[in-house]
C-alpha cells in the first residue's frame, strides 16, 4: 500500500505553521516561520496577507522537501480569525489610517471598532441571539463597519473581496471563491440555520452594500469544513509550494476550531468520555473554549450555538479568554525580577518552568500542603484585554487585590501563580454559564496550545474545575486539525467524525486534586465578588 500524508498548515497570530502528518495523526516534521504586525496605535493591530502568504509557501516547501510529491493527498489551512481586504484582481488593499497598502488585514485581536461594535448591538436584532446576545469587537462586521466610517473613499469603495484569514489561504490556493461555514458562522454573523445572509441585519447595521451582486465580496458559496475546494491547488499555488497542481484542499476552520477537532477524537485509555462531555482548551496568546452538544445552548455572553460550526450535526458554543498567555506574558515582564531572572537561567531553562519549580520549593519552604494556599492574600481578575466570556464586555479592565512592595523573585512567583490560578477562575466561570444554560455536564478538560505544556496551568485548571485535564500526546494538535479537514476533503475518512476520531490518538490524563476544592471555593467567591466591585467602582465615577 502506498504511504499517504497530509499536510496541515495553521496560521496563528505571530507566525505561520506547516506539518507533514499521517493518516494515524502522527506529527512527522514541521515548520515555523515569523509573521509581522505593526501595532501603529493603542489597539490597532494590522498584518499582510502577502508576508503571511510567503511564510506558509516557505513553511510548506519545508516539511514536503524529503517526500515525494504524489504521497501527498491533500492540504488543508486554519488560521486566526482576521479580516483580510483585497482590492481590484485581488491587490491589497490598506486597513491602516497611513494607508500603506501592504497593510490589508486588521488582526483578530485588534479593539479599534468599539463605536460599531456598540451600534450593532444596540439594534438588539434576533440574529445576535447566536453570539450569547451581542457581537464582540473581534469580529468581523464591526470591522468592516468601522472601514466604511473611517476609510470610505480610500478603502471602502475599492473593496473586491472581504476574507476571512482562513478563507483567503483556501482562496489564494485554488482560485476559488468559496467561505468556510466556520468561519462565517462564528464571525461574520452568517445564518447557519437557514444558510443564508440576513438581508434585514446587514441593512439594520448599515452593510447591506455587502450583500449587493450575490453578496459577492463577503462570498455566497459556503462550504462546511472539510469540503473540497476548487480543482485543489492552482498551478501557481502548486509552484509556490513546490506540490503537485490539483492536490485536494480541503475547506478550513479557524484556528482554535482546528485544535478543538483534533483533540476532540483524542482518548484516554484510563478514562472514557463521549464528546458532548468535552471541553476543548486551546491555550495560546488567547483562550478559546470549544463546546459541542447535539442540541443547541443558548448561553448569554457566550458565541454560538453555531451549527456544523466543525463537526456536521453538532453545535458549537465558544467561550473564551481574549488574554491568556499573553496576560502572563505581561505580568512576568513588567516585574524588576524579569530581566535578573532571565540573566541568570539563560539559555538552560525557560522562565515559566523556572517559576513553577519556585512556586513549589516556596510552599515547602512555608510548610503548605498544596502551593495553591500561597495566594491566600492576592486576588486577581484577569480581563486585563477586556472579557470575552461569560460577560462579554470589552470595558472591562484588570484587577489585583492584595499588592505589597516586595519586588523580590518570591514575590513574582506568587504573582504569577495568582495569575494562573485567575484564568482558571475564568474558566470555571464559563462552564457554569454555560451548564446554567442547560448544556450537557462537562466531564472532561482537553488541552492544546503553547500553555499546555504549563504543568501548573492545566493542574490549577483540574483543580478549580474539579474536572479531570485530558493532554494529548501529540502537542501539535492545531495542525492535526487542520489535517483532518484534508484526509476528509480526499474521502480518506468518511466525515470529520471519524477522521477525529481516527487521528486525534491517546493523551495523559491529569486528575484533580479534590482537598484543594473549599479553598478554590472560596477564591473564587472573591474572583466573582471582584467583577462586582469594578461594576461598582464604575458606577461611582459615573
Amino acid at each position: 500500500m502506498p504511504k499517504i500524508y497530509f499536510v496541515g498548515v495553521d496560521v496563528g497570530t505571530s507566525s505561520a505553521r506547516a506539518a507533514l502528518i499521517t493518516s494515524d495523526g502522527k506529527v512527522l516534521k514541521q515548520a515555523t516561520r515569523n509573521i509581522r504586525i505593526w501595532n501603529p496605535e493603542h489597539e490597532y493591530f494590522e498584518q499582510s496577507s502577502d508576508d503571511i502568504w510567503q511564510a506558509v509557501c516557505y513553511c510548506v516547501k519545508d516539511v514536503t522537501s524529503d517526500v515525494p510529491k504524489e504521497e501527498i493527498v491533500a492540504i488543508s489551512f486554519d488560521a486566526t480569525c482576521s479580516l483580510v481586504i483585497l482590492g481590484e484582481n485581488g491587490e491589497s488593499l490598506s486597513v491602516s489610517k497611513n494607508r500603506e497598502a501592504e497593510q490589508n488585514i486588521i488582526l483578530w485581536m485588534d479593539h479599534r471598532a468599539h463605536e460599531e461594535t456598540a451600534h450593532i448591538n444596540a439594534t438588539k436584532h434576533d440574529l445576535l441571539k447566536y453570539v450569547g446576545g451581542q457581537v464582540s469587537l473581534e469580529m468581523e462586521l464591526p470591522k468592516l463597519l468601522w472601514l466604511k466610517n473611517n476609510c470610505f473613499m480610500s478603502t471602502w469603495t475599492k473593496i473586491w473581496r472581504a476574507f476571512d484569514l482562513p478563507d483567503f489561504l483556501t482562496w489564494r490556493s485554488t482560485g476559488c471563491d468559496s467561505r468556510s461555514l466556520c468561519s462565517v458562522v462564528c464571525k461574520w454573523n452568517y445564518d447557519a440555520e437557514k444558510m443564508q445572509w440576513n438581508r434585514e441585519f446587514f441593512r439594520e447595521i448599515g452593510l447591506e452594500e455587502l450583500l449587493e451582486n450575490n453578496a459577492e465580496i463577503i462570498g455566497s458559496c459556503i462550504q462546511e469544513p472539510g469540503t473540497p475546494v476548487g480543482s485543489g491547488l492552482t498551478e501557481k499555488a502548486a509552484s509556490e509550494m513546490s506540490l503537485l497542481p490539483g492536490t485536494i484542499v480541503g475547506t478550513s476552520l479557524i484556528d482554535a476550531h482546528a485544535g478543538a477537532l483534533g483533540m476532540f477524537g483524542c482518548i484516554s485509555m484510563e478514562y472514557k468520555c463521549e464528546l458532548e462531555g468535552k471541553i476543548a482548551m486551546i491555550c495560546g496568546t488567547s483562550t478559546c473554549h470549544m463546546s459541542l452538544t447535539r442540541e443547541p445552548c443558548w448561553a448569554q455572553g457566550v458565541w454560538g450555538p453555531y451549527r456544523s460550526a466543525i463537526i456536521p450535526g453538532y453545535y458549537l458554543n465558544e467561550g473564551g479568554q481574549s488574554a491568556a498567555g499573553l496576560l502572563l506574558d505581561y505580568v512576568i515582564k513588567c516585574h524588576p525580577q524579569y530581566m535578573h531572572i532571565k540573566m541568570k537561567l539563560g539559555d538552560t531553562e525557560h522562565i515559566y518552568s523556572y517559576l513553577n519549580r519556585r512556586v513549589k520549593e516556596i510552599a515547602k519552604e512555608k510548610g503548605l500542603d498544596d502551593a495553591c494556599y500561597l495566594t491566600k492574600d492576592i486576588h486577581v481578575w484577569p480581563d486585563f484585554h477586556g472579557n470575552r466570556s461569560p460577560i462579554a464586555d470589552p470595558s472591562l479592565k484588570g484587577m489585583i487585590s492584595g499588592v505589597n512592595m516586595n519586588v523580590d523573585e518570591e514575590a513574582l512567583a506568587i504573582l504569577y501563580l495568582a495569575f494562573v490560578q485567575s484564568l482558571a477562575y475564568g474558566t470555571r466561570h464559563i462552564i457554569e454559564n454555560l451548564v446554567k444554560h442547560q448544556r450537557v455536564p462537562v466531564q472532561t478538560l482537553l488541552f492544546c496550545g503553547g500553555l499546555s505544556k504549563n504543568a501548573l496551568y492545566v493542574q490549577n485548571h483540574a483543580d478549580i474545575c474539579q474536572l479531570p485535564a485530558l493532554i494529548p500526546d501529540e502537542q501539535e494538535m492545531v495542525l492535526v486539525g487542520a489535517a483532518m479537514l484534508g484526509a476528509c476533503a480526499a474521502k480518506v475518512y468518511e466525515n470529520l467524525e471519524v477522521a477525529s476520531s481516527a487521528m486525534g490518538g491517546n493523551g495523559k490524563m491529569l486528575k484533580p486534586h479534590f482537598s484543594t476544592k473549599d479553598y478554590h471555593e472560596r477564591k473564587y467567591q472573591v474572583f466573582l465578588e471582584m467583577l462586582n466591585d469594578q461594576r461598582k467602582y464604575k458606577d461611582i465615577m459615573m
